[in-house]
């Protein structure tokens, strides 16, 4: 019998090792490795292994891929250029980084996301190929996440002993993973909020923790609380918070007066919302000897009573404004402040921040003042009063102006006395509003020829029942006696802005800011609006401004009013607030600053706080420090915007739920390849038909028209086009709304 002879056995090789050991390098490419570090990431221990790995690195770094730092230890040498930016996921796990090296955003394709989330800022390099046109590229490293919280519904595998949370938006591509352990109490199905907290390099999802209970989808408390939990947003506060702020002394002493401006005697008024709690400001009237008005904004002196270094100082730097939800506000500061010892309620002292003027009928300031105060408010109205007053021009008695209030606002709260003490409307204070009435237009007048733009947006409101559930929608439209606080407030903000700013030598504030539009926002707003017959000169600045305000008065009371008011805003830059003053765009004013609402807005409380140290005689305070406090309020501001959003949209689903059998008239107000968007003329609800539920005929999207065209019937559905739709599905949990289409309306 023959014996087989035993051959050698084949080393086994490491598959794609170079490849392999690049990535490593390059992915860490500020760390150095060694061959024991590089086997112990690949996973491998033997010495077989350990000698490929040594004789790769050589060979590597021959062929000048890699260069040796220090004795045995390697890092990538680095041809490429790598840039940062932000990531915006889509829909369909594909994304774009928006940096500011490009003046394009760069597309990033799923599988080169690398597990970075939207918003992330990430590090990126760029690829010599194109996508459909734009720049392509690749994410390398994730430098900071922008949030680690996320609101979904829980899964629980109770058999496999773990659970996964499905995020609730279409931004969050991956479930996460969260062992059975950290579920905290969670019942499958409960909307929860979950913190993420890894995720390993060889698993496909992030694992996290279930840090709160939210409830049971669908429910109003639920998907309120989800709504401002998704954006990192508090709804209560915090115990020791809430502590604090009760012991705080309110009173108001003799030896606090004695250190301000008396001004208790001036006839003094608020004019806020018939609903509002907290009066931020008022204003004095007081027509001199020398025939000049003199004119008081007082605002409440909320940094008298918040300290800095505080837990309640903290709490409210951190909230860094109120959140106007449709059923409710979350304050940024407690009750004890914001509704009690800081709010402008009639007959009551007060503390206060004052900006006092001395005018004439050109409303040219003669004189200005500015400093701490003690303020009586005689008298509050709501809007619709002092809206009242200004219409019938007082030709008539007091007893006829409050009955014609009566029959104007029937919807003014039954516990509020328009004859009582609260309402306390004399023909002095009538007179005074008249007057700043008629220097508000003056002034109004005189801003709009300086280059401000008019936006004067409709705002969707909605009557709710005791369970805070929709039964009407009604649009609040600003009227003579909101531009009257408006314009009063807009003086006193730009002139503490330029009573600080225009000093010398230069000193730190906090200014409210905005940019110019970006001229490729402005052509595409061009483009859609041309649709409806209208056109615009963007030569320069002032004719810009001139035809888009022309614009704006054109469609007011139009089907197409809120698609062009709201594709306007959205040409615009964002307004944020900074330590650099480039001015304000919209308003058109070189210096602007926000003074007036420190109950509400933690930049007001800056404002406060750096005017005061300056009439001090202080010095300029870090820019560095400040900008960073700019920069925490204006994220902030925008993660409230997304909250106030998200709370109309779910409202207005809600609300349309009850109206499903109903047929509405809506105008298309956008256009996409997935489909057309409506809203709906008489209750602003916008929904979406899909193109697959559009099925008289095959259509297409035609990007150039900004329309869907029927290949067979030659039926165009164009942006602008009015349409009848009927409720297909409402979506509470995703807040989403579809619609069927019916077709259009006969003429």
């Amino acid at each position: 019998m023959t014996r087989k002879r035993k051959g050698k056995s084949k080393k086994k090789g490491i598959s794609n090792l170079t490849n392999t050991i690049l990535s490593i390098l390059k992915k860490e490419r500020n760390q150095s490795f060694n061959y024991k570090q590089i086997a112990a990431k690949l996973g491998v221990n033997d010495a077989s292994s350990r000698n490929q790995i040594i004789k790769k690195l050589r060979d590597l770094q021959g062929k000048q891929e890699i260069e040796e730092v220090e004795r045995g230890k390697f890092k990538a040498v680095i041809n490429t250029e790598y840039y940062t930016g932000k990531l915006d996921l889509a829909a369909k796990g594909n994304g774009y980084v928006i940096c500011d090296e490009f003046e394009d955003d760069v597309f990033i394709a799923s599988n080169n996301i690398n597990k970075a989330l939207n918003g992330d800022e990430v590090e990126f390099y760029v690829y010599k190929r194109r996508h459909r046109g734009k720049l392509e590229g690749e994410i390398t490293q994730i430098l900071k996440r922008e949030k680690s919280e996320y609101v979904g519904v829980i899964q629980i595998q109770e058999k496999k002993n773990f659970a996964f949370v499905v995020c609730d938006g279409n931004k969050m591509y991956k479930d996460i993973f969260v062992p059975i352990n950290k579920i905290n109490k969670a019942e499958d199905g409960d909307k929860v909020l979950v913190k993420l907290e890894d995720w390993p390099e060889k698993a496909d999802s992030p694992y996290g923790t279930v840090i709160k209970v939210l409830g049971k989808p669908g429910e109003h408390n639920t998907e309120i609380h989800a709504i401002l939990a998704e954006y990192g947003l508090p709804y209560e506060f915090p115990h020791e918070v809430e502590d604090f702020a009760n012991k705080i002394d309110t009173s108001i002493t003799k030896e606090e007066i004695a250190k301000r401006r008396d001004m208790r005697q001036d006839l003094t008024f608020t004019i806020d919302p018939k609903d509002a709690k907290d009066f931020d400001d008022a204003l004095s009237f007081k027509i001199l000897d020398n025939g000049l008005y003199e004119i008081g904004i007082h605002i409440a002196d909320v940094s008298h009573y918040l300290q800095e270094g505080t837990v309640l100082d903290d709490e409210a730097y951190e909230r860094a404004t109120s959140v106007y939800l449709v059923d409710r506000v979350v304050p940024m500061l407690p009750e004890v402040l914001s509704n009690n010892a800081c709010s402008l309620r009639p007959n009551e002292e007060k503390l206060t921040f004052s900006a006092v003027f001395q005018m004439n009928d050109k409303c040219e300031i003669k004189n200005e003042w500015y400093g701490r105060t003690v303020t009586y408010s005689d008298t509050r109205f709501a809007y619709e009063e002092a809206q009242a007053i200004i219409e019938n021009n007082v030709t008539l008695s007091i007893t006829e102006v409050l009955k014609n209030i009566k029959q104007i606002n029937t919807q003014i709260p039954s516990e509020v006395s328009l004859t009582g003490t609260e309402y306390n409307t004399t023909p002095e204070v009538a007179q005074a509003i008249l007057k700043m009435d008629e220097l508000a237009k003056k002034m109004r007048a005189k801003r709009m020829s300086s280059g401000a733009i008019s936006f004067d947006k409709v705002e969707v409101k909605f009557n709710l029942d005791e369970h805070a559930n929709p039964i009407g929608v009604f649009f609040k439209t600003s009227k003579d006696a909101n531009k009257l606080i408006e314009e009063f407030m807009l003086l006193a903000n730009r002139k503490v802005s330029e009573f600080v700013g225009k000093k010398e030598p230069k000193r730190t504030f906090i200014y409210r800011t905005h940019d110019e539009p970006d001229d490729s926002k402005l052509a595409n707003l061009q483009g859609i609006v041309s649709k409806f017959g209208y056109k615009l000169n963007f030569k320069d600045r002032k004719t810009t401004s001139a035809s888009l305000n022309y614009l704006l008065k054109e469609v007011n009371g139009k089907k197409e009013q809120n698609l062009v008011d709201t594709l306007t805003i959205r040409s615009m830059s964002k307004a944020e607030y900074s330590t650099h003053n480039i001015g304000h765009y919209g308003l058109a004013f070189d210096y602007y600053s926000h003074f007036t609402s420190p109950i509400r807005r933690y930049p007001d409380v800056i404002a406060h706080r750096l005017l005061q140290h300056y009439l001090d005689g202080g010095k300029s305070v870090s820019e560095d420090a400040f900008e960073e406090k700019c920069n925490h309020s204006s994220n902030m501001e925008n993660l409230a915007t997304k909250a106030e959003r998200d709370s109309i949209k779910y409202m207005q689903i809600k609300f349309m739920e009850d109206h499903k059998d109903e047929q509405f008239v809506g105008v298309i107000s956008g256009v996409t390849d997935w489909g057309i968007y409506v809203e709906i003329i008489s209750n602003k609800c916008e929904g979406m038909v899909s193109i697959r539920d559009m099925k008289d005929d095959h259509y297409a999207f035609d990007q150039d028209q900004y329309a869907m065209v029927g290949r067979n019937n030659g039926m165009v559905y164009q942006l602008g086009d009015e349409v009848i739709v009927k409720v297909k599905n409402t979506d509470l949990v995703k807040k989403h709304l579809d619609f069927n289409l019916i077709g259009k309306p006969e003429n």
